[in-house]
């Protein structure tokens, strides 16, 4: 068993504006550091074998402050984790999604879910088979977190998606399962006692990469 803990970067300013970023390259503010020591500070609690990150510099800024805090490598990039592309739609608040690609108007160049859990879901396995037994942490994205989870656990926690927030999963005989939503670190839910935007969802329309 692999254990795989998602990690959302911290805060950029096309966050703190609501823009949609997808592939677009923003790198963090000043309050998305601060998230990001805070994540790491978090995740002290535990021990911690590998430190993966999107290439997108808000999520690789994110790892490297992670990893600062944990005394760790450099992280590693993968790429497969990279935010979804949403095509035309980056850069843009959801009004004005919604005035330029009303209803279920096809946005030019956004990359589907099911392409995103094509290409996250196979990486993440793959990783795990790679590193047997050990603990991950891997710096990614709202959409390719969102579409993690409704790959695992369909219909289940559709509330926002936080930057610096930690989603814990387990790996076992080529499958991923949820172990906690937003987990909190600090209790055991390694015991296993058991959000990016969707623009078609209004439960996911504040996570924008």
């Amino acid at each position: 068993m692999t254990l795989i803990y998602f990690v959302r970067h911290g805060e950029t300013e096309w966050n703190r504006e609501r823009r949609i970023q997808g592939t677009t390259d923003i790198p963090l503010n000043d309050t998305g550091r601060a998230q990001a020591r805070e994540t790491g500070r978090l995740l002290a609690s535990r021990d911690w074998d590998l430190i993966v990150s999107s290439p997108l510099l808000r999520a690789h800024e994110t790892a490297t402050i992670i990893a600062a805090e944990l005394r760790m490598p450099q992280p590693l990039i993968l790429a497969e984790v990279a935010e979804r592309n949403y095509g035309a739609a980056e850069g843009l608040d959801h009004d004005q999604v919604d005035a330029l690609f009303p209803g279920d108007s096809p946005v030019p160049g956004r990359e589907s879910r099911e392409d995103v859990t094509a290409r996250v879901i196979p990486a993440i396995v793959a990783l795990a088979e790679e590193h047997p037994g050990e603990s991950i942490v891997v710096v990614s994205h709202g959409g390719v977190i969102r579409s993690v989870l409704m790959s695992v656990a369909p219909g289940e926690h559709e509330v926002p998606i936080r930057n610096g927030s930690v989603h814990s999963f387990r790996h076992t005989d080529g499958t991923l399962d949820l172990i906690a939503f937003d987990d909190p670190i600090e209790v055991s839910s390694n015991e296993f006692s058991d959000v990016e935007l969707d623009d078609q969802n209004p439960a996911e329309r504040i996570i924008t990469g």
